[in-house]
């Protein structure tokens, strides 16, 4: 049987609710060979999964999810296979975790001069296992608290972009993190294009250094993966694919929800070497 991989998975180290082991049972569960940890700004889920799988002799990627902006866009960028212990990615990652815990603080703040106090930062950064707290815990707590009825209200009502109480979150531009996943040793990805919606940008990031393109998503037709694979194609890019998966945060997917031949995570080894 042909080897299967899933590249883009969330532990509870950043804004899933499943715990790196949870993970790997459920890749295992779905027959996966190899899979990638790719959490928000955050690394602790990698080794706990890689040490999960030795049982199964599941191959377990280090990867990374940084979060960028450009224009006023959000851009996700992925990196794989990059040393983990790298200095300069080590401390974008400190600077990005203090940057999120006080961006949580503001619009702590904000909710309590809307009316709704009595939330507190520690109850909010309890609910992950790192300090990459973000909206989809303050929006829990939201809900815990009757504040709001569901998560989605807690984003439309108060905490999307543009809304009343949220806050600008800490970003670098896409090519600065191109440059700081190579730097790392590692391999840069343009995560979920039908999401980000910025084309006009991808041959600027294949000069700075961009490796690939998530062609392979949940939700996507077959006329727009064509034509990300034609863009890899164009550009001497490697494609990758991946479920998104964040355990129960995200319904609509799961762990090996999307599933590519191994042959792909070859090509990104290869990249990785060159």
């Amino acid at each position: 049987m042909e080897k299967r991989a899933d590249l883009h998975i969330h532990t509870h180290f950043s804004d899933s609710t499943s715990s790196p082991e949870e993970v790997v049972e459920e890749a295992h569960q779905q027959n996966l060979s190899c899979i990638a940890i790719t959490d928000h700004d955050v690394l602790e889920g990698i080794l706990p999964a890689q040490e999960a799988a030795k049982k199964y002799a599941l191959e377990v990627l280090p990867g990374i999810e940084l979060s960028t902006e450009y224009n006023g866009k959000d851009i996700h960028m992925l990196g794989y296979m990059f040393d983990t212990a790298h200095p300069d990615l080590r401390e974008h990652i400190r600077v990005s975790q203090n940057a999120r815990v006080e961006r949580m603080g503001k619009m702590i703040a904000k909710l309590d001069a809307l009316g709704h106090p009595g939330i507190q930062l520690e109850e909010v950064c309890a609910l992950t296992n790192s300090d990459a707290v973000g909206r989809p815990h303050l929006a829990q707590v939201m809900v815990e608290k009757g504040i709001v009825s569901s998560l989605k209200e807690a984003f439309d009502k108060y905490i999307a972009e543009g809304a009343p109480a949220c806050v600008p979150k800490f970003k670098i531009t896409p090519f600065d993190a191109i440059k700081l996943i190579r730097a790392a040793g590692g391999v840069a990805v343009l995560a979920h294009p039908y999401i980000t919606k910025v084309d006009e940008l991808i041959p600027q990031m294949v000069e700075a250094g961009l490796g690939g393109i998530e062609v392979f998503y949940p939700r996507t037709v077959e006329a727009e993966r064509q034509h990300y694979l034609n863009l890899v194609k164009k550009h001497g890019l490697v494609a990758t694919g991946g479920s998104d998966a964040h355990g129960s945060a995200k319904k609509h997917t799961w762990v090996g929800n999307i599933q590519i031949p191994y042959t792909y995570v070859k090509q990104l080894k290869a990249a990785a070497r060159g």
